[in-house]
């Protein structure tokens, strides 16, 4: 009786005029809401397009992007961005190596090996790995994985690839873990009951059935690790370095996009100088990359999708 009554008194407030107005007001106000994130993200990318403009009047665009010497304050300076993306595919590279196979293999025991109480255990450290402020993965990269890594490589540098990317791989896991487990999570048990009536082990049916049932949402969480990777600053702005180079070595300091914008925009870069205006060439190049890698991740997760 008191269901009934009240369902009854939903339909009459939502016939009434103050209940026809909510739903003319409500759609209005989630729409300004949307709006204001639209704006923010035009709002920089124009910020980020007319600076890059002003630069390229004064730096020749075909140096920014085929040289391969990036030294804005040497008597010469040199502009090619090349020596940062090398830095920074270096980070993203070795981060990605160290994630996926990890953040892989958690999501495949959370989502076919693990209990209901491992996974009430598990789940929560992921979640606090994830929330862990970046500086404080940089610090422990600088001073806890570095000293331990110099022990065993030899002549590896204070500052080098290895070592950040190994965290920022770290700090990627939970990323992949999370949304790949969501992925595998959504594949319908008649699937694997079905597998497990012809046979196969829980390992086969993880493997063979439920991993290539889920690649869509996998693959794309791995984009999107990816694309987190390439936009890391604090960790790399501590252990890489700041040396770029176009060198493919991996035991010397480099300096990745994001570490650059770091430094400068931390000095004294005189406003309106060329040096200046590089932060946002730089960030431009930054941002087209992870437009990329997102647009990517989107367009993997339709092509690849399965209905069920």
């Amino acid at each position: 009786m008191t269901s009934s009554t009240n369902i009854k008194a939903l339909i009459e407030k939502n016939n009434s005029k103050k209940g026809k107005h909510n739903d003319k007001i409500i759609p209005v106000i989630l729409a300004a809401i949307s709006a204001v994130s639209i704006l923010t993200t035009l709002g920089i990318l124009i910020t980020l397009l007319l600076e890059t403009i002003t630069f390229f009047t004064r730096i020749p665009i075909t140096e920014f992007l085929f040289s391969t010497t990036w030294n804005p304050t040497g008597s010469n300076p040199k502009f090619g961005i090349w020596a940062l993306i090398i830095g920074t595919l270096k980070i993203t590279i070795i981060a990605t190596v160290f994630a996926v196979p990890v953040g892989l293999g958690a999501a495949i025991y959370l989502s076919e090996y693990a209990s209901d109480r491992s996974r009430r255990i598990i789940k929560p450290i992921l979640e606090i790995l994830a929330g862990i402020p970046t500086i404080v993965f940089g610090f422990f990269a600088l001073t806890f994985v570095t000293p331990v890594l110099r022990t065993i490589i030899p002549g590896l540098g204070e500052f080098n690839a290895i070592s950040p990317g190994l965290v920022v791989g770290i700090m990627i896991v939970p990323l992949i873990t999370s949304l790949s487990e969501d992925a595998m999570a959504s594949v319908p048990k008649k699937i694997r009951e079905g597998a497990y009536g012809l046979g196969a082990t829980k390992f086969e049916v993880a493997t063979r059935v439920v991993l290539p049932a889920a690649t869509s949402g996998i693959v794309a969480s791995i984009v999107l690790a990816i694309s987190r990777a390439i936009g890391e600053t604090m960790i790399v702005s501590l252990a890489a370095g700041s040396s770029p180079t176009s060198s493919l070595s991996l035991t010397s300091s480099i300096q990745t996009m994001t570490g650059y914008i770091v430094e400068i925009a931390t000095g004294d870069a005189t406003f309106g100088s060329n040096i200046y205006y590089s932060i946002y060439a730089v960030g431009f190049t930054l941002f087209i990359f992870t437009l990329i890698m997102n647009l990517l991740s989107q367009w993997i997760s339709k092509r690849f999708r399965e209905e069920y």
